[in-house]
């Protein structure tokens, strides 16, 4: 038996939804008001006042058993059963994604089409993107979302009454004790308790979350019309959701299962939202990732948000003014002649840089393959966070923050140089010490491991794409630079006594000396490869991810005024808090952990105003 109906903003907010098909793929639409209280969420593992159940106990620590989740640190990106495990994720979804898409399916559930109004005729709206990685930076930005109000640059910005997440709500996987301690923890302790505007929760589905195939995704946002998110509801029936917000503005959100399609039923979908919209509608698309941005290389990247466009919105007359995603972790905002393009996915996961952003794009690309694309049209760059300069000093850190943030890899590279190195040495016991030996089947093998291990890393399969000549060019020459470095490192090991030492004994000091050692300077010269491989538009990723940049995050929050005015705010926070004090407030909202010291956001850029 369904739930009684709840509303979702303060007193005369209301919101509508599928109450019954009236054919496949059909909706009907039904006034939710507040004349129903909310219902409990039977298996909400917080019991908290925000799933309609008991007051959630204050934490009195910072301990785990306090707090419900284990706060975690941020991931490793190149550790090496990270870097493996991921690799085999992204080969498995590209092999068998069709056969674990859940989109289908998803047929069966309630095709609703919620609407999002504020008391005073216009919303709030924040959207967020990236978000759930190590929990100073998670959290930092949901402490800014759930404060009642920001007082930014002067300008006073009350807390949102709808919260778009916009992909990767979990990193490196998508399992449910991941996004319980990554995602959904840290969120709970920021709003524990449903504020009086009773804020409603939408996601998009990123890469990340598709790692199982959407499961836990659907679990958390989407299996139940009163599930709870912290103080947040969920708002959506399904992976991808419309919502009609006020003005005749509407906030559509797409998921393309990792950038592979869109599925029919999710068409049947939109088409049915389609006839609500006319030409004086305005529309926001909230895609997975920005295709408009990676078109560049990947001319195709872009022809499903095209498709959508041209076939769903096009024939209404309405009009696409913004579109909005993550995946790349910084803020770049791209203005044209008809729309907004903006990236946010600073929401938690380590930074990626600005500065090889292009300064004007085409969208769509010349030279995609599509036959029936849309018009080519300008965008220019008009405003990113961090800014170039920044962005350029934040990758010279690659060489203190590489062996720190990855000691695992540093290991791995001190293993393979030792290796390597007693290959060139080739020590056999005899009775007359040692004979070096210029040529042998280890070091064949550990050559071949050396440069197509090197080439392999300049082109990783989850990258994407065409690997072209820069790419091997970079990738053999960074080979061949280990190889030297084994070379001068086997030449100095054989200016020490430690080969008149009997065997096994020359090998135990090389792992215990030569291998840290080595692995240090290795992972240097990893670093110097990085950065310059990085101004060729190469391992650009793996140069910011090896740091792990947890500073410069940010988030949008949107307002649409009655008249249909839309003022973007991009908020920004140089600095993530790093300590963090048991609030001493005990009211149901309150967040239970404060930042020491304060949070001080600011904007990334002026205000951007859609009249």
């Amino acid at each position: 038996m369904p739930h009684p109906a709840r509303a979702t903003g303060t007193p005369g907010t209301f919101r509508t939804f599928a109450g019954q098909r009236c054919r496949p793929g059909g909706t009907t639409l039904r006034r939710v008001t507040d004349d129903h209280p909310p219902v409990p969420a039977p298996d909400d593992p917080h019991g908290s006042e925000a799933a309609g159940g008991r007051p959630a106990r204050r934490p009195r620590s910072t301990d785990p058993l306090e707090l419900g989740f284990t706060p975690r640190k941020p991931v490793p990106w190149l550790a090496p059963f990270l870097l493996i495990s991921t690799g085999i994720r992204t080969l498995l979804a590209m092999l068998f994604g069709a056969y674990l898409d859940k989109r289908e399916l998803q047929n069966s559930l309630e095709a609703r089409i919620e609407r999002q109004v504020g008391p005073d005729g216009g919303l709030w709206l924040d959207y967020v993107a990236d978000l759930g990685d190590g929990f100073n930076a998670t959290y930092s930005v949901a402490y800014l979302l759930a404060q009642p109000e920001l007082e930014v640059d002067g300008h006073r910005l009350p807390r949102a009454q709808t919260l778009v997440m916009g992909g990767d709500q979990v990193y490196p996987s998508a399992a449910f004790e991941a996004y319980e301690d990554r995602c959904k923890g840290p969120y709970q302790a920021a709003l524990p308790g449903t504020p009086p505007e009773r804020p409603t929760l939408f996601a998009v589905p990123g890469n990340h979350d598709w790692y199982d195939g959407l499961t836990a995704f659907l679990r958390l946002f989407v299996r139940s019309r009163d599930r709870h998110f912290g103080g947040w509801a969920t708002g959506q029936s399904r992976s991808y959701f419309a919502v009609e917000l006020p003005a005749d503005w509407w906030l559509l959100g797409l998921d393309d299962q990792s950038g592979s399609y869109l599925d029919d039923p999710q068409l049947t979908y939109f088409d049915t939202v389609a006839e609500k919209l006319g030409p004086q509608s305005r529309v926001i698309v909230a895609v997975p990732a920005p295709t408009w941005v990676k078109a560049v290389d990947h001319p195709t990247a872009y022809d499903s948000i095209d498709y959508f466009i041209r076939t769903i919105v096009a024939p209404t007359g309405a009009q696409v003014r913004l579109l909005i995603s993550g995946d790349l972790h910084h803020y770049a905002r791209y203005a044209g002649p008809d729309r907004q393009l903006i990236t946010c996915g600073s929401g938690g996961a380590y930074l990626y840089p600005t500065h090889k952003l292009p300064e004007r794009i085409e969208v769509p690309p010349r030279d995609t393959l599509a036959r029936r694309a849309s018009p080519s049209r300008p965008y220019d760059l008009a405003g990113r966070y961090p800014d170039a300069a920044r962005s350029r000093r934040y990758a010279w850190g690659i060489f203190p923050r590489l062996p720190l943030r990855n000691p695992g890899f540093t290991t791995l590279l001190g293993t393979l140089h030792t290796l390597l190195m007693l290959a060139m040495v080739g020590v056999v016991e005899n009775r007359s010490g040692t004979e070096q030996r210029l040529f042998s089947l280890p070091l064949v093998l550990m050559l071949l491991v050396t440069l197509l291990g090197a080439a392999f890393f300049a082109k990783p399969p989850s990258s994407g794409g065409k690997r072209h000549a820069r790419h091997w060019i970079l990738g053999v020459g960074h080979g061949l630079a280990h190889i030297g470095l084994a070379a001068a490192g086997t030449w100095g090991w054989l200016a020490l006594p430690f080969q008149e030492w009997p065997w096994p004994l020359p090998v135990v000091a090389a792992a215990v000396l030569y291998g840290p050692v080595s692995g240090l300077v290795a992972s240097q010269l990893v670093a110097a490869y990085l950065l310059v491989a990085g101004a060729f538009g190469v391992n650009v990723n793996e140069l910011f991810a090896g740091q792990g940049i947890e500073d410069s995050k940010a988030f949008l929050r949107l307002r649409i005024d009655p008249d249909g005015t839309l003022t973007i705010y991009p908020i920004a926070v140089d600095r993530v808090a790093r300590d963090w004090q048991v609030n001493p407030d005990q009211s149901p909202q309150a967040s239970w952990l404060t930042p020491k010291p304060s949070l001080t956001p600011h904007l990334a850029e002026p205000p951007i105003t859609l009249r």
